[in-house]
């Protein structure tokens, strides 16, 4: 745990760890006159490849674009369905969507917050192209599970978007399916203010997420701005995006890499002082990390049981929002969101386990700008609550 928070002691949900090598590599890149996509950008990819154990990494605007292009790399696309946990942010629903396919939900495990393997098991149809395991706030879902339980034609596509050095079984985040897409949005552990990162061992894939980041161009900016002939505009052969992330990202994005094992090493420390302190309270159930994987502890969410607890859930929030210490619902059951309910004619109670996540989880803060005080004081707020 490292410097401390304001005096006023008003601790957010997340808060990004940047400092000065930050700012001076952002600087060199603007002082270089490159800031589209450029060599931080390939650095970066290579990098973060390496770092999770993969062949190819593609840089792109966002994970939600990661993982359009994911989808759209295995051939999702109209008349097919993609298998996805309701208990997720709504990127992931919303990425089926913009491929012209058709998002079908799955329940999830309370326990762990991620996809229910039996579940996806059984909405399996002749349509399912791909499945989508979210792994929800840095814990991995069941991957090999669930590879036993779908037919071997149907694709992995992992959201690894919280998931950032994150292993299972000993394998790193990124390259336990087909397909992967990570996130660098601030609340993240690694951040580039936005940005995010498909990984794959898949060449063809790779091959297909890097012309399609870059309008369908047969070759990227950088390559033909450095060769023999610059004033020769790419071919486009086939309708892309412009999915490109810049160099000035990048090269944030190779800083906050560098200090990724410092970063998850020090939320771990956090979530194992939580961890033992708040097990008195009872109706709390607390994360469960099992045994064989790493946790990257993107956020520290635990369960509020509406039974024994002292108030609601959303009560409880409001109490430490007025001492200064921010909380926030795990996520959302996307099933009950607007969109979907109404397109899809579904019923909150039609998956309970993510019905229960949305209306009982709750994240408290977990992040590297924290203090031994500032954990100490999220947890005397909480008993305070209790009490």
């Amino acid at each position: 745990m490292s410097e401390a928070t304001t005096p006023s002691r008003h601790i957010p949900i997340a808060r990004p760890s940047i400092g000065e090598e930050e700012v001076a590599a952002v600087a060199e890149v603007l002082e270089s006159g490159w800031v589209t996509q450029g060599p931080k950008f390939a650095q970066f990819e290579a990098t973060f490849a390496e770092r999770h154990g993969v062949e190819h990494a593609v840089a792109t605007t966002s994970c939600t674009t990661a993982l359009h292009l994911a989808l759209a790399a295995v051939g999702v696309g109209p008349g097919d369905e993609v298998i996805v946990p309701s208990f997720t942010w709504v990127a992931t629903a919303n990425a089926v969507v913009h491929c012209g396919a058709t998002p079908v939900f799955a329940d999830v495990d309370p326990r762990t917050f991620n996809i229910d393997v039996s579940d996806t098991a059984g909405r399996v149809t002749e349509k399912t192209r791909a499945v989508i395991p979210v792994h929800l706030f840095g814990l991995c879902a069941d991957v090999d599970g669930l590879r036993a339980a779908i037919p071997d034609q149907v694709s992995i596509v992992e959201d690894a978007a919280c998931a950032a050095g994150a292993s299972y079984r000993g394998r790193a985040a990124g390259s336990l399916g087909d397909v992967a897409a990570f996130s660098f949005h601030p609340r993240k552990a690694v951040t580039t203010g936005e940005g995010g990162m498909l990984t794959t061992n898949d060449p063809g894939i790779a091959a297909h997420a890097d012309c399609r980041r870059n309008h369908g161009a047969s070759v990227s900016e950088e390559a033909r701005h450095s060769g023999p002939r610059p004033w020769r505009l790419a071919d486009f052969d086939v309708p892309g995006f412009n999915y490109r992330m810049t160099d000035i990202q990048a090269a944030l994005g190779i800083v906050q890499l560098r200090k990724l094992d410092r970063f998850i090493a020090e939320r771990a420390e956090g979530a194992r002082f939580y961890s033992s302190e708040l097990r008195k309270l009872g109706w709390l159930s607390l994360p469960d990390v099992p045994e064989g994987d790493a946790h990257a502890w993107q956020s520290y969410v635990v369960r509020v049981d509406p039974d024994a607890a002292p108030m609601p859930r959303d009560e409880i929030m409001k109490a430490l929002q007025a001492r200064a210490v921010a909380t926030r619902p795990g996520t959302h059951a996307v099933h009950t969101l607007g969109y979907y309910r109404d397109r899809f004619g579904l019923q909150p109670e039609d998956y309970p386990g993510s019905l229960d996540c949305a209306r009982n989880t709750m994240a408290i803060p977990l992040h590297n700008r924290m203090s031994a005080d500032d954990y100490a004081h999220v947890v005397a707020c909480l008993c305070d609550a209790g009490a």
